[in-house]
């Protein structure tokens, strides 16, 4: 069994809620990253924001991105794998949400992140076209 502690890279990062999206898009650019998990003041996470979010939700409308936090952005459910979930659970619960990028959660912390490179570096050929022939459908 593979398990999402496996393929994830532990380089993850995350942010507290009360941060505001130009130090967010700061922090993923000196990362290289597109995505950030958003902590709750119990460090806690309540959300995931991306690159394209601090766009569209907040640039493209007109806000200024120094006085929107990171907080404002989270929308529904946050979504997270524990590190001892198997990688086919953590595919299936992608898929089913059409999540880019999975937080992987080990003792409620943030251990690391999965994201498409990840998945298509680790896993077999077969089952990296059916994950994004999956998530990708319209």
């Amino acid at each position: 069994m593979t398990t999402a502690e496996q393929i994830m890279h532990e380089d993850a990062h995350w942010i507290p809620a009360t941060e505001t999206l130009d130090r967010a898009a700061q922090m993923m650019r000196q990362a290289g990253i597109g995505a950030l998990p958003v902590s709750d003041s119990n460090r806690r996470m309540c959300g995931i924001i991306t690159d394209r979010d601090i766009v569209l939700k907040c640039v493209a409308l007109g806000h200024d991105p120094s006085k929107v936090t990171a907080g404002d952005l989270c929308e529904g459910t946050p979504r997270w794998a524990d590190a001892d979930d198997d990688i086919t659970d953590v595919l299936a619960q992608m898929e089913s949400h059409r999540i880019r990028r999975m937080p992987v959660i080990r003792d409620k912390q943030l251990v690391g992140m999965i994201s498409e490179a990840d998945i298509a570096r680790n896993l077999p050929e077969a089952q990296v076209a059916e994950f994004v022939e999956r998530i990708c459908a319209a």
